[in-house]
């Protein structure tokens, strides 16, 4: 089954309920899941380039490139700014980090590192928090923390089916 692009999915953030602790639930778990799909591949997997794309090793550095913009656009949401802080739509910095070149318990250890440190910024958020909006600049509309953190858990999921994808070749 071919997965979408990552820039052709559409989100609905319509909902009103509070499933902000089930979000962060599985924010919690991608290191783990990370973990343990790498478990027992071999290197020349973990750095293979199928078709040209990105690696394992790279998709792993690509989830630590992005983890200091989740942290952020937090506070761009709480400090009332009309819109979210915006990204590297090209991805540079994956390109160049040159991960491929890293230990892979290295790349899952600071992911570990960075994803906790997400965690903690928003284990304080209150309800009201949580609700507070700002314009995503890609998708021009407006998305709460909860929000977010919802498509965060998304861009998770994507990079981990791309893992099992590679492994699965």
């Amino acid at each position: 089954m071919k997965q979408i692009n990552w820039f052709e999915r559409k989100f609905d953030f319509s909902f009103e309920q509070n499933i902000f602790p089930s979000i962060i639930e599985r924010l919690t778990g991608t290191t783990l899941r990370l973990t343990s799909k790498i478990q027992e591949i071999p290197l020349e997997l973990l750095e293979a380039k199928p078709k040209g794309k990105w690696s394992i090793k790279e998709n792993i550095g690509h989830l630590i490139d992005l983890e200091p913009l989740w942290q952020g656009r937090p506070e761009d949401i709480l400090n009332q700014e009309k819109c979210l802080r915006p990204t590297d739509l090209d991805n540079k910095q994956t390109d160049f980090a040159q991960h491929n070149s890293k230990d892979i318990d290295e790349l899952l250890t600071r992911f570990e590192e960075l994803r906790r440190t997400t965690l903690e910024k928003l284990s304080g958020l209150s309800d009201q928090e949580v609700y507070k909006t700002a314009l995503h600049p890609r998708l021009e509309k407006p998305m709460r923390v909860m929000d977010l953190f919802l498509f965060v858990a998304e861009h998770d999921d994507h990079h981990l089916a791309r893992i099992t994808e590679i492994k699965n070749t």
